[in-house]
């Protein structure tokens, strides 16, 4: 009989080396999640670190506090957007400048915090309006001015944009976004591009652009002339344009959402890089997480809900080839934006041509008939009236001509 109770195990058995195994899988998964953490953190880092910071409108802003409207608690938040024209850097194909920018789009973006969605108000770059004195890029100030809503930009930049919104409007504004051509244009080729209804063929050599009538999707060079082009399209005006401008955001809303972009990191990473590069935006949107708080609040926001028009204007009763507003229903629009409460927009041909005129109806889920609320002497002003049973209606909700990014521009 052999005793084997004190032999040691054997060395080359199964079970000898199977913590030496064990201990290999082990290091070898812990430097494979090492390096995707460290590969993450190197990505966020190169995100984070493309967004350019704009501290001098912040700073330029707190000059003028005290004639900024107040902030409105749970008023929801009021970001402007700016589309810059700059031919500087990569942007010089465009056509060359002086060495100055201009507004070539201004949007004004409320979302609610109630719930009535996203409001998106373009603003006409050829709007007359009063511009106060401002900074200049040369440190000099400029004198306050009734002049062309985009001089704005070109004299002060950012802050004396924000600060002429401000005053036009009553609307206090939390950040800003300033985005330039070559911006654009990647962030349309990262998505894939965008599909759009091109109504009559187009062929305009300035904007470079040559498309078919019919559905098309657009690249980001094409996309680009798309929303710029305006002598060679439909009437030739800035409300032709500004119309595209908004059935292209809302196209591009609607391939965000239904791409499922922000949900996948394969198609998300590419988005991101070319919008930070792209951005320059105020100090509380300046990190990859402030921007990605934004776009998924953005996208869990219903595309009917996602609301284009353009402030009430007509022809400027001095020059026709300028604008101005139309009170009050523009005074009307800004008064709920600023209160956080709803308006609803009808395409134009909805409502028998492009006129500015707002026009009420109830509050979903109320009634059109006597009492409701929409009849002679009940304005879009918000005051309800009494029903039958002496109980008050909702107050009607103004309607002015726009779209949302749920609409089909091309069935």
């Amino acid at each position: 009989m052999t005793d084997t109770a004190g032999t040691p195990p054997d060395p080359d058995t199964s079970a000898g080396r199977r913590p030496t195994w064990l201990r290999w899988v082990a290091l070898g998964s812990s430097a494979v999640v090492l390096a995707a953490a460290g590969t993450g953190w190197w990505l966020y880092r190169k995100l984070d670190g493309n967004i350019t910071t704009d501290a001098t409108a912040l700073a330029e802003l707190r000059r003028y506090e005290r004639e900024r409207p107040a902030p409105v608690p749970r008023g929801g938040e009021n970001i402007l957007l700016i589309g810059s024209d700059s031919r500087a850097g990569e942007n010089a194909e465009y056509g060359r400048d002086r060495g100055t920018q201009r507004s070539d789009t201004t949007i004004l973006l409320h979302l609610s915090a109630r719930g009535h969605g996203v409001t998106a108000v373009s603003i006409p770059r050829d709007l007359m309006v009063d511009v106060p004195g401002c900074r200049t890029r040369g440190g000099k100030r400029s004198a306050p001015r009734f002049a062309q809503f985009n001089l704005a930009f070109q004299l002060g930049g950012t802050a004396c944009t924000i600060r002429t919104v401000e005053k036009l409007t009553g609307i206090r504004l939390d950040h800003h976004m300033v985005i330039d051509f070559q911006g654009f244009k990647d962030m349309v080729n990262a998505i894939g591009g965008v599909q759009v209804c091109v109504r009559e063929p187009i062929d305009d050599p300035d904007a470079k652009l040559k498309l078919p009538a019919g559905p098309q999707t657009l690249d980001g060079e094409q996309a680009l002339g798309y929303v710029r082009a305006r002598k060679s399209l439909g009437d030739g005006s800035d409300t032709e344009r500004m119309n595209r401008q908004q059935e292209f955001l809302g196209a591009l809303v609607t391939k965000v959402q239904s791409n499922g972009v922000l949900l996948n990191p394969a198609k998300l990473y590419p988005v991101l890089d070319a919008a930070t590069r792209s951005l320059t935006t105020d100090p509380g949107l300046a990190s990859l997480k402030d921007l990605y708080d934004l776009a998924r609040r953005l996208r869990s926001v219903p595309t009917e809900k996602v609301q284009f028009l353009t402030v009430p204007r007509k022809a400027y009763h001095i020059d026709p080839n300028r604008d101005e507003l139309v009170q009050p229903d523009a005074g009307r629009l800004f008064k709920r934006l600023r209160a956080d409460e709803p308006v609803a927009v009808t395409p134009a041909t909805e409502r028998g041509g492009d006129g500015p005129t707002p026009s009420t109806r109830p509050s979903p889920g109320t009634s059109t008939g006597p009492g409701s609320g929409t009849g002679p002497g009940s304005g879009p002003s918000g005051a309800a009236s009494a029903g039958p049973e002496g109980a008050a209606s909702p107050a009607p909700v103004p309607t002015f001509t726009g779209t949302n990014a749920a609409v089909n521009a091309c069935p």
